[in-house]
């Protein structure tokens, strides 16, 4: 199995980003999978390009985008992401686009495909904070996230596809006072347990993960 792992480089004013650490940090063999590794822009277009460009090249069987998602306390596998992009903020070249639908020809929203509720249980077993979440945001991440399940859904059937947010690492919130945050050796820890979920179900288990709210 190949597992083709992405993160982000910094955006937002910030220093770092705490997806690219881990990811460069998470192991290059889990369970048997080879874990292939790459650097994506937080820019719209060029993030998916990118990843597509990396499917060419390695043709992988799952693809992971990892992200940060600052004020969340735990790793959220994303259940779904929507078709509009509608960026609170610029990404890293200005891009800011409002109530923009991502692919005119694309379903609404995609489901992760990925056993999305096994990698949280999997985590939570091995005592790391995660929990599922149903929503990605508006931003380059959602924008990631429904390129690969669109690129699935349209050219790449065999490979199973999906997003992790992850919270601040410690560094960025000393003066972001009341903030969560998570050390980074958690964040790669419990990356690797998400991944190494993916080689050991075939099919997602069934647990409660909904919200009320």
């Amino acid at each position: 199995m190949k597992i083709l792992l992405t993160g982000f480089d910094p955006f937002g004013g910030e220093p770092v980003n705490p997806a690219e650490e881990a990811v460069k940090r998470v192991r290059n063999n889990i369970n048997g999978a080879e874990i292939i590794k790459i650097t994506i822009p937080t820019v719209k277009n060029k993030s998916v390009a990118a990843i597509e460009k990396a499917i060419e090249m390695h043709n992988p069987d799952v693809v992971i985008s990892v992200g940060q998602a600052g004020g969340r306390f735990d790793i959220t596998p994303e259940r779904v992401a929507i078709n509009m992009d509608d960026f609170r903020i610029e990404d890293n070249e200005g891009n800011q686009p409002t109530d923009e639908i991502i692919q005119e020809d694309g379903q609404a929203a995609y489901f992760s495909n990925l056993p999305v509720k096994a990698m949280v249980k999997h985590m939570n077993d091995n005592n790391i904070p995660a929990t599922l979440s149903n929503t990605a945001g508006t931003f380059v991440c959602n924008h990631v996230m429904y390129g690969i399940l669109y690129m699935i859904d349209k050219k790449y059937p065999n490979i199973k596809g999906g997003f992790i947010h992850i919270p601040y690492m410690t560094s960025q919130v000393i003066d972001k006072k009341n903030t969560p945050f998570m050390s980074l050796d958690e964040i790669v820890k419990g990356l690797e347990f998400a991944l190494e979920a993916c080689t050991l179900y075939d099919e997602d288990v069934k647990v409660i993960g909904g919200e009320i709210c």
